[in-house]
């Protein structure tokens, strides 16, 4: 049996994320050599977020271990403390943002049924991202071209 600590084990930071989104993953799924979930912890320092505001078309579950977000939805703003979990709709309606809302850093889980190919759209910036599964690179595109993950986002 494989084994993983979400709490413990340590986490990567992307030295290309920009300031504002720039945290840290620690990918579950391929650390259990699982596959039929997507599940990912992320550390985020204060002030920064997990990613762009974006929905997906799968269920997105999100598990605050510790710390504070706040989770920017459809409907508003909400805070989040350690032991809270949320789930985001498929499609518009779970659109979401996930902001380290205390002075400390927070910990929290994101999980979802791992489908290829996967799309998500970004309403803020405008985008469209496909990952078509494997070891190919997600593509993202705006009106007649392809552009950056980060194009558009601030």
């Amino acid at each position: 049996m494989r084994r993983a600590n979400a709490l413990k084990d340590g986490c990567e930071y992307d030295d290309s994320d920009p300031a504002g989104y720039r945290s840290a993953s620690l990918h579950l799924t391929g650390a259990l050599d699982a596959g039929a979930l997507a599940v990912k912890a992320f550390e985020l320092p204060p002030g920064e977020a997990l990613c762009p505001y974006h929905y997906e078309y799968e269920e997105e579950w999100l598990i605050v271990l510790e710390g504070t977000v706040t989770v920017r939805t459809p409907d508003g703003e909400e805070r989040l403390e350690k032991g809270d979990v949320v789930a985001f709709p498929a499609g518009p309606a779970g659109a979401h943002k996930v902001l380290c809302a205390g002075e400390g850093a927070a910990r929290v889980i994101m999980f979802s049924s791992a489908r290829e190919p996967a799309v998500a759209i970004y309403p803020d910036s405008d985008k469209v991202g496909v990952w078509p599964g494997g070891d190919e690179k997600m593509m993202f595109r705006r009106g007649d071209g392809g552009v950056d993950y980060w194009d558009g986002e601030s």
